[in-house]
């Protein structure tokens, strides 16, 4: 019976105890441990402490989906890289069972029922240039392309060049975002735009 009263939650992404409280009206402190074992039975999936999401909403998640509970897994965080030029259309690199983002907390890999959701550290002052679709944040193409670099300049990153369609890039565009990146990105930048 209880079970019937949380699929009410299935409309939403993803829930707390304090939501499971509510719906079927018990304590919170007996809704932190009817998650708990909502989880260890499977029908819950844990995606971070007192956030959840049910199994069956699990298994029905769109890509736009899985960019919005990237959003939510690092507070802040922008879907990036790859991930974010595969979404416009820059590469033909498919990425499957795994989303790129970056933040300005930690770099931290996560996985959740075999899907990974990759983290990327940026300094504070790189963290711009993103855009709210569909309730999730992304960077722009050219962003998305010079986060990259950024990454890949320092060896903290493999980029695929040969999957990037340049011609989808504005030059223009990237040469005035670069202006706020460091020299190292700047120089590697222009090396592999020319090539």
């Amino acid at each position: 019976m209880k079970y019937l009263q949380i699929k009410a939650l299935e409309n939403r992404l993803f829930f707390s105890h304090k939501d499971v409280a509510q719906i079927i009206e018990i304590k919170d402190s007996s809704a932190k441990v009817f998650c708990s074992r909502y989880t260890d039975k499977g029908l819950f999936i844990r995606l971070k402490k007192d956030f959840y999401i049910l199994k069956d909403r699990w298994q029905r998640l769109t890509k736009e989906d899985f960019y919005r509970l990237s959003n939510i897994l690092q507070v802040p965080s922008y879907i990036s890289l790859m991930t974010a030029l595969s979404f416009y259309g820059v590469t033909t690199q498919v990425q499957r069972g795994f989303y790129e983002a970056v933040c300005t907390k930690r770099t931290e890999r996560l996985e959740i029922e075999g899907v990974r959701f990759n983290f990327y550290k940026i300094k504070q002052e790189l963290y711009f240039d993103f855009v709210k679709i569909e309730d999730f944040f992304i960077a722009t193409k050219e962003k998305a392309f010079l986060d990259a670099v950024y990454l890949f300049s320092f060896g903290k990153y493999e980029l695929d060049l040969d999957s990037i369609d340049f011609r989808k890039l504005d030059m223009k565009r990237i040469r005035t975002l670069l202006e706020k990146f460091p020299e190292k990105t700047k120089k590697t930048a222009k090396k592999i735009c020319r090539s």
